[in-house]
């Protein structure tokens, strides 16, 4: 339940309601399975537009999808890429989800996620109020890495774009710096800018050397000072593919197409629409949304030389992508400690990033800990700059290191992914990022890596450049559109002499 009154609706464009209403019905293809692609297909089935979605992999959801593996004893688990945080801000990605799941039951809460560093000295998220700015100020005062002296020091008016984040203006105000170069500006008190702001920097698979400031500014918006819904955030209590095969199946219900392991190959412009090659096959459509990742995107439009005009081509192959990343899970043989946290997140101690501990949440799992004695941990490194056997041999050193009872333990079984495909927010690059309205009538994008002039980040860009790459194919069709929800537009502390009456326009249509 969304727990903020200031959250922002932006109601959806008037139009009808079913393209059955229509002298034709319109015909687009999604590519992409991820949640961008199913958020557009599925804004688009539902306004009875016919739909085909292709996924290159044999699972719907992209970087959060899930499969399954077999242990060595033969017990059939789930797998991913590991864990995912669903904030209670994250309003358009539930709403995606609130299609076959309208109490989120697939969902838990997660009580605390504690923040700990090579020292010992550790922040939780536990208690701290929900409304801004008291959620940052209690954060700060009880967290060991502050003093009040720090307080005292830091640079009030380097801060002030904190509280005064907008889009885009925030990205014109900031987006040349670093991260690391603005909390040099603040003084950011360095065992705190480790502790915290570096734990959320590289959520975003960046270190805070190579991640814009102005992204920066936007996630603590996003997170801290523009939303009253908390800190704290929900999992999933079931296999991640739990959460996009009912998708995909309501998908079908709703009269789409969904083909997975279906890699298309080019999308080609012609006199009618497009023409996607994809298997061998040539399908025509109206309008087309690449919902890929940076990779993927730039790889098909590459290999579809008349699609779209010389700059936005440009545009897409700048594209960047973040350094690879590892995650390792674990079946082990003995359980770890009763008092472990359901997650904890660590900084100074590299390659680690953070601990699961599935059966905390995670029914499969909980249901396999109870019937072996074992427990279930995921490690995770994040922006790594190492070959991957030193970097899967320092996940389980810093686990024994912070986990001292999983030292002895055998493992029974284990998987890791490693992968290197999620967007970079480097500096400089908002305002060459492809939006999400293309080059042609009828091509969209979506996506985590697409620019939209909201508030948004992470899961939730992608759900949100979903949503409203269907509306823009639908307001051109003359069918009625989807609501959005954001945090607030802008700070809700701004200093007078910061706010501008100047209108920045939306590019992203």
């Amino acid at each position: 339940m969304s727990r903020d009154r200031r959250r922002v609706y932006h109601p959806p464009h008037a139009g009808l309601p079913d393209a059955g209403l229509l002298v034709r019905r319109p015909r687009a293809v999604v590519v992409g399975g991820g949640i961008a692609g199913l958020t557009a297909a599925t804004a688009l089935a539902e306004r009875g537009v016919a739909v085909e979605l292709y996924e290159r992999h044999g699972h719907l959801g992209g970087r959060v999808g899930g499969w399954t593996e077999t242990l060595p004893d033969g017990t059939s688990v789930g797998m991913s890429r590991g864990f995912h945080a669903f904030f209670r801000q994250y309003y358009n990605l539930r709403a995606l989800l609130r299609r076959t799941d309208p109490g989120l039951d697939r969902l838990t809460g997660v009580p605390d996620y504690p923040l700990v560093d090579a020292e010992g000295r550790t922040d939780t998220f536990r208690a701290l109020p929900r409304t801004p700015p008291w959620n940052a100020l209690a954060f700060a005062v009880r967290s060991p890495t502050f003093t009040p002296r720090d307080l005292l020091a830091l640079n009030a008016r380097a801060a002030l774009p904190l509280m005064d984040v907008r889009v885009p203006a925030t990205y014109e105000r900031l987006d040349h710096l670093t991260a690391e170069e603005f909390l040099t500006r603040l003084r950011f008190p360095a065992a705190a800018r480790h502790l915290a702001f570096e734990v959320f920097s590289r959520s975003f698979f960046a270190p805070p050397d190579r991640l814009s400031a102005a992204e920066l500014a936007v996630m603590f918006h996003l997170y801290f000072l523009g939303s009253a819904e908390g800190l704290l955030f929900d999992v999933p209590n079931v296999p991640f593919a739990e959460l996009w095969t009912p998708l995909g199946e309501r998908l079908a219900a709703l009269g789409a197409r969904v083909r997975p392991a279906a890699p298309v190959e080019a999308v080609v412009p012609s006199e009618d629409g497009f023409r996607v090659e994809v298997a061998g096959e040539s399908v025509r459509a109206d309008a087309v949304v690449l919902a890929l990742d940076p990779p993927g995107l730039r790889r098909l439009v590459a290999a579809s030389p008349g699609l779209g005009t010389p700059e936005w081509r440009r545009r897409v192959a700048a594209l960047a992508t973040a350094p690879p990343f590892l995650v390792r899970r674990l079946w082990l043989d003995r359980p770890v400690a009763a008092h472990r946290p359901a997650f904890l997140a660590t900084g100074g101690l590299a390659p680690l990033d953070n601990v699961s501990v599935l059966e905390r949440y995670d029914r499969e799992a909980a249901a396999w800990a109870r019937s072996t004695g074992g427990s279930v941990v995921e490690l995770h490194a994040y922006a790594v700059f190492a070959p991957r056997a030193p970097v899967s041999d320092g996940l389980l050193a810093r686990l024994h290191e912070v986990y001292p009872e999983t030292a002895e333990a055998v493992a029974v079984g284990e998987f890791s992914e490693w992968h290197e495909d999620c967007p970079l927010f480097a500096p400089g690059t908002f305002h060459r990022r492809p939006a999400v309205a293309g080059p042609l009538p009828g091509l969209v994008l979506a996506g985590d890596g697409v620019r939209i002039d909201l508030p948004v980040a992470l899961m939730e860009r992608a759900a949100t450049t979903g949503w409203h790459a269907a509306n823009l194919l639908l307001s051109d069709w003359g069918l009625a559109g989807h609501p959005l929800t954001t945090v607030p537009l802008r700070g809700r502390f701004s200093p007078p002499f910061l706010r501008s009456t100047r209108t920045v326009p939306d590019r992203s249509r």
